[in-house]
């Protein structure tokens, strides 16, 4: 019996064909995917054909998503942004004035639904040892009412930073003079319980009477009182803010968090207001620099006067 023949009855009682010695290589063309048809003839088109595992996927929409525990309070929060608060305010005041129980992502995803996000602005960092120094400025308070006129005034924020802590005395007074500029500095000595061995300040002149980066002259009340306590001022270089970053990132957060769009009746009734606050939610805080909460690293500086 020949080869061939062999292969031929070989591949009849095994059940399948084998290709003709002249068809090696070649196929006969075949049929596209959206002509293929089932043995149905009733079957759809290879790229019309749905599977019988599962029903058609609907894509979602509005109604499907979960609506955010804020919601509730959508008309509140809507109102805190009206006067200018900023998601951290709003959520302090949704914990200690509603009893909120979330977190502060949830009120800042809400709070970005709302009104949108920008991007954060990058700034140059200065490391300083603990107990080393301290960065102190003025700033714009809250209005308060005066006594005398019985209408509302703009107050003066003095705040006065740990360069190592970011721990903030902040104190506000109605005017500022070159005595009240150096008794703020012994307010917050006291309560800081010591003081750091430098101050570094800006060129205001209840401070500063001549601004030299080399020699200034300080003004007499503020230089006595300093070496009283034995602390040194160090004023910054005109138009150089940045060297007295911390401070005024500061000032800024007390504006921006707890004063914002509030007015009050008395000077006593804001400052008992900011120090509650200071006391609950900026001590408390975990810096974005350093990681670490403010109070437990300002328990680790030593400033004794």
């Amino acid at each position: 019996m020949c080869v061939e023949k062999q292969q031929v009855l070989t591949s009849r009682r095994l059940g399948f064909g084998i290709r003709p010695p002249d068809a090696w290589g070649r196929r006969a063309p075949a049929k596209p995917a959206n002509e293929v048809t089932t043995d149905s003839a009733d079957s759809k088109p290879a790229n019309e054909v749905t599977t019988d595992f599962s029903p058609p996927i609907s894509p979602p929409t509005e109604n499907h998503r979960v609506a955010s525990v804020c919601e509730p309070f959508r008309e509140w929060i809507e109102q805190g942004l009206g006067r200018g608060r900023n998601a951290m305010a709003i959520w302090q005041d949704l914990v200690s004035d509603r009893g909120f129980p979330h977190g502060y992502q949830t009120v800042k995803r809400f709070v970005h639904k709302l009104r949108g996000s920008t991007e954060p602005q990058a700034v140059g960092i200065i490391q300083t040892v603990a107990g080393e120094e301290a960065q102190v400025d003025y700033g714009s308070g809250p209005m308060v009412r005066d006594p005398q006129s019985g209408k509302y005034r703009r107050t003066r924020l003095f705040v006065l930073t740990l360069g190592y802590s970011r721990k903030s005395v902040r104190l506000l007074v109605w005017r500022s003079s070159s005595r009240v500029w150096a008794e703020l500095h012994e307010q917050a000595f006291r309560r800081l319980g010591g003081c750091p061995r430098l101050v570094v300040l800006d060129n205001l002149r209840e401070g500063v009477i001549i601004a030299d980066i080399y020699d200034p002259t300080l003004n007499p009340l503020f230089r006595d009182v300093l070496a009283h306590y034995g602390v040194v001022a160090m004023p910054c270089r005109i138009q150089d803010p940045d060297r007295k970053g911390k401070v005024e990132a500061g000032v800024g957060h007390a504006q921006k968090t707890p004063l914002k769009g509030l007015r009050f009746e008395s000077l006593e009734e804001a400052q008992a207001y900011l120090d509650r606050w200071e006391e609950r939610w900026a001590d408390t805080r975990i810096h974005g620099t350093t990681k670490r909460q403010v109070a437990v690293m300002f328990a680790e500086e030593n400033h004794p006067c």
